[in-house]
């Protein structure tokens, strides 16, 4: 049988009603929550099931807005002072029978006056109660589950939102595939190797042109690059560089006058 009797008056906020009833069976399953509409089978004998529901269940939950001991029977009178009335029938069975009752305050709905109670709910206005506002559904429906896992264990351990909770908690992050990295960069600190010489930026991240001990001619700059070697006899001279690379590169080639081929 259901844990938790979801009770409402006709008449008074039958929707919170509803949005309570089928939050609570998504959370802990339809079985485990008793909604008169939703829960009594075509064909069944409605007074019959009802008085079970309640009976064997371990809470009840009094939904109550602000027409709930307003609203008046076919005699003109309030309903709640009859005593065939249902809403008050259930709570008398379950107060009778020592289960937990959990006032919900729908809107502005005001703490039970107990004045305006028969007898025999008297005790309804002593019963701690917890609010739902259509304005906060989401957080006021949290917080009602919550406390029902919590007050009934063996209830919570069937709250599905708690369960989804602990996996995700438990799954494995996921790796990151090669469309998914992060682009890698060096630090001048995570370089293991002593660097010489170079061009750029070795305060923070290497971001520039780095040349590590070159062996000829550099130029990171920008504009157009002349090389005018210098020889010796051999391929080999002093080189230099003028403007940026942004250009053409041009070369210029000077020999230093030597003895001539008949000299040597």
């Amino acid at each position: 049988m259901p844990d938790v009797f979801v009770n409402y008056r006709t008449g008074d906020e039958e929707s919170a009603a509803t949005m309570i009833a089928r939050e609570l069976a998504r959370r802990f399953g339809r079985e485990q929550i008793f909604f008169a509409s939703d829960s009594i089978e075509p064909g069944h004998r409605f007074p019959v099931e009802l008085m079970r529901a309640v009976e064997e269940c371990r809470a009840l939950l009094a939904v109550i807005g602000p027409r709930w001991a307003e609203v008046r029977g076919a005699d003109g009178r309030p309903a709640i002072e009859g005593e065939q009335d249902w809403t008050r029938r259930e709570i008398r069975a379950a107060l009778d029978r020592g289960i937990l009752v959990f006032p919900i305050l729908v809107g502005k709905a005001t703490r039970i006056d107990p004045a305006v109670l028969p007898g025999d709910l008297r005790e309804l206005a002593d019963c701690q109660y917890r609010r739902f506002d259509h304005r906060s559904a989401e957080a006021d429906l949290t917080a009602l589950g919550d406390a029902l896992g919590r007050l009934l264990p063996e209830l919570g351990d069937m709250d599905r939102d708690t369960r989804a909770a602990r996996e995700r908690s438990q799954a494995k992050p996921r790796t990151k595939g090669p469309g998914n990295a992060e682009p890698t960069r060096m630090r001048s600190r995570d370089v293991g190797q002593r660097v010489r010489g170079g061009i750029g930026n070795l305060n923070g991240d290497l971001s520039g042109t780095f040349v590590n001990e070159p062996q000829g001619p550099v130029h990171t700059g920008r504009g157009h690059q002349y090389n005018a070697p210098h020889f010796e006899g051999d391929n080999t001279g002093v080189q230099f560089t003028a403007g940026d690379n942004s250009g053409t590169v041009q070369q210029r080639f000077e020999r230093e006058r030597g003895q001539s081929d008949n000299e040597r």
